[in-house]
């Protein structure tokens, strides 16, 4: 009976070390491509099966990943903010480039995310994507601390430095919002969205905001920051309430795209003009933003980098490597809601 074949016979063949095999099999990019594939190969031809739960054993490792998602209110079952769907997308991506597997999953799912996962060897480490109320998310972040599960979010810097954080540069993407709707000759501002601690990103947008009204000269007022979450129908409602208010604006900033969406349609339930009457500026370029009549202005995030940063920092944070938070850059894409 023919012997069963090795690693060690595939990097014989293949004329490489055994650690090159391992990691071609795993389709880690650490191994060019020609390699990767000659050494597929051989093990094609020599019936070559990776044996997953040794090589986890000797390694301690799963060679997976868990992404965690926050359920949000949409108008869909998908209870996923489409913003997170791609970011979903980019973290599967960038780990499948690192040779590694993911697991993705609702936080709601499991009251006890490391017994769940980094514990019972499901995963080596966990991204998390959106946390809800912020205040209530805040003690699970430091139970996972207590338990040394290795974790990346993605969101706001946190007040802990133990806590690993991802997130767009939220002040500056409010500011470069705002600076073009004074450059477009607006003066009087609205803002729709939390700004407070509950919300940590929309408040640092929100600051972004009011930095560049104060840094123009120009007045600005609380009277006209009404609370929304991100779906239209609450900024279609913190749009009425504003109209009911009677504040005089002349321009919206909403905290999210799904907002500002409501927003415009509760401005021309009102006989109001997009942009000839209020601009309307957005937060995330999720799809259906070019596709809004008028086609959205939005401030864009890059979930291309946003994904391969977190994956990367995660690998680094389980590997023992020295690694901290980042803030990523934003840009303005200017469409027809904030320019006649």
């Amino acid at each position: 009976m023919a012997s069963k074949a090795t690693s060690i016979d595939i990097a014989y063949r293949a004329g490489v070390s055994q650690s090159t095999v391992s990691r071609a099999l795993r389709n880690s990019p650490l191994v060019n491509l020609e390699t990767r594939q000659k050494i597929h190969e051989i093990a094609k031809e020599l019936n070559y099966k990776v044996d997953k739960n040794a090589s986890n054993l000797r390694t301690q490792n799963s060679l997976t990943l868990a992404l965690l998602l926050c359920e949000d209110p949409t108008n869909d079952d998908s209870l996923i903010n489409p913003f997170f769907l791609s970011m979903l997308g980019s973290i599967t991506r960038a780990t499948a480039q690192q040779g590694y597997d993911l697991l993705v999953s609702f936080q709601q799912l499991s009251s006890d995310w490391h017994g769940d996962y980094e514990d019972s060897n499901k995963a080596d480490g966990i991204i998390l994507l959106g946390y809800g109320d912020y205040l209530d998310y805040e003690s699970k972040l430091d139970k996972l601390l207590s338990q040394n599960t290795h974790f990346v979010i993605w969101g706001a810097e946190h007040n802990n430095n133990a806590v690993l954080s991802i997130g767009c540069d939220n002040v500056q993407g409010g500011m470069i919002a705002t600076e073009h709707l004074i450059e477009q000759g607006r003066k009087q501002f609205a803002f729709l969205g939390g700004a407070s601690s509950h919300s940590p990103e929309f408040r640092d947008r929100y600051l972004g905001h009011t930095k560049a009204i104060k840094q123009a000269g120009l007045s600005h007022s609380k009277k006209r920051q009404f609370s929304a979450i991100s779906t239209e129908e609450s900024g279609f409602d913190a749009t009425k309430e504003l109209l009911a208010s009677g504040q005089s604006f002349d321009a919206i900033f909403a905290a999210s795209d799904l907002i500002a969406i409501g927003a415009i349609r509760a401005l021309n339930e009102q006989g109001l003009q997009v942009p000839e009457d209020v601009a309307v500026v957005g937060y995330d370029d999720i799809p259906v933003a070019s596709f809004a009549n008028p086609p959205l202005t939005t401030v864009k995030q890059n979930t291309q980098l946003a994904g391969e940063i977190l994956v990367e920092s995660l690998l680094k944070l389980i590997k023992g490597e020295e690694v901290s938070g980042q803030l990523i850059p934003t840009s303005l894409v200017i469409r027809g809601s904030s320019s006649i």
